[in-house]
């Protein structure tokens, strides 16, 4: 089991804000994790405190379970099959008056009904080894391999291609979109610097642009530099470079017709989402 709380500037001050929040699971967790995030985004009157319990599978491993939720009460939400446990779950949290839900019920009851099947009562589904998972590894081997202009000889394999200055998020939205199973390399842009002779002629990829705002890198490359006990004050971080780096980048995608995102105000997800939506429309639209 993990615990884990970020803690604010001024934590004396708002200690009453903070809860438990109890995720218990029979696999990885990571589900759970994503959607109690996602939750918790929404409300700024509280500061979760998450315990995290994985691959819990056994009454025994859930009464250790029961005795850290019955120490430490709060909010309970969880992703276990089996009916027994479920049960255990439920009952115990019933008896402290600990809410309690488990996040996947209504979807599983949706895909149920629709699809007129019974669930499979498989702990961790979602995570057996099938050409799904194989194909994810394959996409993240690839990625790494490519970053930053890496490897440039079979670029033709990739799905994507990301373009960009220095600090425009190209290798964590490669990273994202290859844990998506799509096999992504990046290539920083940089002036009067020549792309990879092949670049032109590729077909396959689909070739995005990213670019943000000057006042934003500038920041970013600074705070880079900082975390490395660099000099900030360099051609690196100088605004007027910055902008005229930005600047050639635009020309340089609008030359080759090829779509452009702003990152400025988009996190890493979100530059992901516009891409797959690239992706769709061009498998829906093919030249």
């Amino acid at each position: 089991m993990t615990d884990s709380v970020s803690e604010p500037e001024s934590a004396p001050e708002r200690l009453s804000i903070y809860f438990h929040l109890h995720l218990v699971s029979d696999a990885t967790g990571q589900t759970l994790i994503g959607i109690a995030r996602a939750a918790a985004a929404q409300f700024e009157a509280g500061i979760a405190i998450e315990h995290s319990y994985a691959l819990v599978r056994t009454a025994r491993h859930l009464d250790r379970v029961l005795r850290q939720i019955e120490d430490l009460p709060g909010i309970v939400i969880y992703t276990l099959v089996s009916d027994e446990l479920r049960a255990m779950l439920e009952r115990r949290c019933a008896e402290l008056q600990t809410p309690c839900l488990s996040v996947l019920d209504p979807v599983i009851q949706l895909f149920g009904t629709y699809l007129g099947a019974e669930i499979s009562h498989r702990p961790g589904g979602q995570h057996s080894l099938n050409a799904e998972y194989f194909q994810r590894i394959e996409a993240m081997q690839y990625t790494i391999s490519h970053d930053d202009g890496q490897s440039v000889h079979d670029l033709d394999q990739a799905d994507v291609i990301l373009l960009g200055v220095s600090r425009t998020s190209k290798t964590p939205t490669c990273i994202y979109l290859a844990n998506r199973g799509l096999k992504a390399a990046n290539i920083p842009v940089i002036s009067n610097v020549q792309l990879p002779e092949n670049l032109l002629q590729l077909r396959k990829p689909l070739i995005v642009g990213l670019t943000t705002s000057s006042n934003l890198l500038v920041q970013v490359r600074r705070n880079r530099l900082l975390t490395l006990n660099q000099d900030d004050r360099t051609d690196y971080t100088d605004p007027e470079i910055v902008e005229e780096e930005i600047r050639y980048a635009r020309r340089l995608y609008t030359r080759y017709n090829w779509p452009v995102i702003d990152v400025t105000r988009r996190s890493v997800e979100e530059t992901a989402a516009a891409i797959l939506n690239l992706l769709s429309n061009r498998q829906e639209n093919p030249l």
